[in-house]
C-alpha cells in the first residue's frame, strides 16, 4: 500500500464528545505510520480543505491528542457549509483535488451529521468522476440522534444526560417553591425534526417528577397541552415542560420560527420556551420560569456520558480501520446487541443510505397522549446516559486542551469560496 496522508474535519454543530472521535482518528492513524503519513485537519471544517487552510496535527504531542478525548467543542473549528452537486459546482471539487494532490491526501474523514454525510458521500465519488483516488469515511456526530442505521449517534448520549439531569434538578427547585411561587418550569432543547433530546427529559418521571414533553413528531395542540399542564399542577402542585425547538403547529409552522434561515436553508429557530410559558400564564395564570439549554446542552463535557465518550472514540478509530481495509463511502455505526446488560458493537453503513436521511422518534416511543415517553423508549435511552467520564480538574475548573493548530505550508494559489 502506498503511504498517503489523511484529512480530518469537523462539521456542523459541535458536541461534548466530537473531539473524542478526533482523538480516535488521529491516535489510530499514528499507529499505522507505514500506511498513513500525516493527518491534516481542516481549519473550520471543509472550508479548510477548500482554502488550503490545513492544520498539521503531527505538531501536537501524544499527550495533547489524548487530551482531546475529554475536551468539548471542535478543537479544529467547525462550519456549516454544504458542497453542491458535482455538476452544479465543479470549481469546488476541482479545488479539493488540487489540495489533495498538493498534500498527498488519500483519506478523507468527515465528522458530522446528515449534511456532513452528504458532503462525504460526494467527496467519495471523486475517484470515479474526476479520476483522483480518495477514500471518504464519514464519522457520525449529532446531538439530534437523527442519523439512520446507527443505533445512536455520538454526541447524543451526553446531551441526553445533561437534559435529564437539568430537568431533574430544575424540577426539584420548582417543587420547593410551588406553594407560593413558580408552578411551571419550561426547558427548551435542541431537535429540529426529531424529539430524541426532548425525550431524555422524560427519564426523570421514574423519580416521581411530573413532566410534559412536546415533540416535533407530534403536532402541537394548544388546548390539549394546556389541559395536560393544568391537570399536572392540580395533582402535584407543579410540573416541568420540556419542549423541542422543532415543536410545530398542524400547518407545519414552528412555535419558535423567527423567519430567518441558516446556512443550510433551514428555518432559524429559537424561542419555543417563552412562547409555551406565556401560553400557560395567559390561559392558566400559573407563575412560570423558562430556560433555553442552547449551547450549554451540547458543550457540557463535565457531565458527559461514559457510554457516549467510548462510542465517539470507537467510531473515530473504526473510521481509520475501515479506510485501511479499502472501504470508501461508508460510515461506522453503533449496533446494539442487548439492553440488559447493555452491549454494543461497531457496524458499518453505506453513505448512499445515510446521506440526507433523518431518523425520527418511533411512535411507540411516545405515549398515546403525545406528552411522554414509553417504557420502550426508556429502555432505549437509559444505557446511553449511563456512566461518568469526568475530565481532570484544576483550581475548580475542568482542564481542557487547547491545541497549537499549527498551519501546514500552503502550496497553491488562494481560493475564494
Amino acid at each position: 500500500m502506498v503511504k498517503r496522508n489523511a484529512f480530518y474535519a469537523q462539521s456542523g454543530g459541535v458536541t461534548a464528545v466530537i473531539n473524542a472521535s478526533a482523538c480516535g482518528v488521529i491516535e489510530t492513524a499514528r499507529k499505522h505510520k507505514d500506511k498513513i503519513g500525516k493527518v491534516y485537519a481542516g481549519r473550520n471544517g471543509i472550508i479548510g480543505a477548500l482554502t488550503e487552510d490545513l492544520i498539521d496535527t503531527s505538531k501536537e504531542s501524544a499527550k495533547a491528542i489524548a487530551a482531546l478525548r475529554s475536551t468539548p467543542s471542535g478543537a479544529f473549528g467547525s462550519c456549516r457549509f454544504k458542497l453542491k452537486g458535482l455538476e452544479e459546482n465543479q470549481r469546488e471539487y476541482a479545488r479539493l483535488i488540487d489540495v489533495f494532490k498538493a498534500h498527498n491526501i488519500g483519506y478523507f474523514f468527515y465528522n458530522g451529521g446528515g449534511d456532513s454525510a452528504d458532503t462525504c458521500y460526494k467527496v467519495s465519488q471523486l475517484s470515479e468522476k474526476m479520476g483522483y483516488p480518495v477514500q471518504a469515511i464519514h464519522v457520525p456526530k449529532t446531538v439530534d440522534n437523527d442519523l439512520p442505521i446507527t443505533d445512536c449517534c455520538p454526541g447524543f448520549g451526553s446531551v441526553a444526560k445533561y437534559i435529564a439531569v437539568s430537568t431533574l434538578e430544575a424540577s426539584f427547585d420548582v417543587r420547593s417553591m410551588a406553594k407560593t411561587s413558580t408552578k411551571v418550569f419550561v426547558l427548551e432543547v435542541m431537535g429540529r425534526h426529531a424529539g430524541w433530546i426532548a425525550a431524555a427529559g422524560g427519564l426523570v418521571e421514574e423519580q416521581g417528577i411530573p413532566v410534559v414533553i412536546l415533540f416535533p413528531e407530534i403536532e402541537f395542540d394548544q388546548k390539549k397541552f394546556l389541559a395536560r399542564v393544568d391537570a399536572m399542577v392540580k395533582k402535584h402542585g407543579y410540573c416541568s415542560v420540556v419542549v423541542s425547538e422543532g415543536c410545530h403547529y398542524p400547518d407545519g409552522k414552528f412555535l419558535a420560527e423567527q423567519g430567518s434561515r441558516d446556512a443550510f436553508g433551514h428555518a432559524q429557530l429559537g424561542g419555543a420556551a417563552p412562547v409555551v410559558a406565556n401560553m400557560v400564564k395567559e390561559a392558566l395564570g400559573y407563575k412560570f420560569h423558562w430556560a433555553v439549554a442552547d449551547y450549554l446542552q451540547r458543550a457540557a463535557r463535565h457531565i458527559a456520558s461514559k457510554t457516549d465518550v467510548e462510542q465517539a472514540y470507537a467510531l473515530g478509530k473504526a473510521a481509520v480501520e475501515l479506510a485501511l481495509k479499502g472501504e470508501n463511502a461508508v460510515m461506522p455505526t453503533v449496533q446494539r446487541v442487548s439492553d440488559k446488560p447493555y452491549k454494543w458493537k461497531v457496524g458499518v453503513a453505506p453513505l448512499s443510505k445515510v446521506a440526507n436521511v433523518e431518523k425520527f422518534m418511533p411512535r411507540n416511543f411516545i405515549t398515546k397522549d403525545g406528552f411522554g415517553i414509553t417504557e420502550k423508549c426508556r429502555a432505549y435511552l437509559t444505557p446511553l446516559i449511563k456512566g461518568e467520564d469526568y475530565p481532570a480538574y484544576k483550581n475548580g475548573l475542568p482542564q481542557y486542551v487547547q491545541l497549537k493548530n499549527a498551519a501546514a505550508t500552503k502550496k497553491l494559489e488562494n481560493f475564494k469560496i
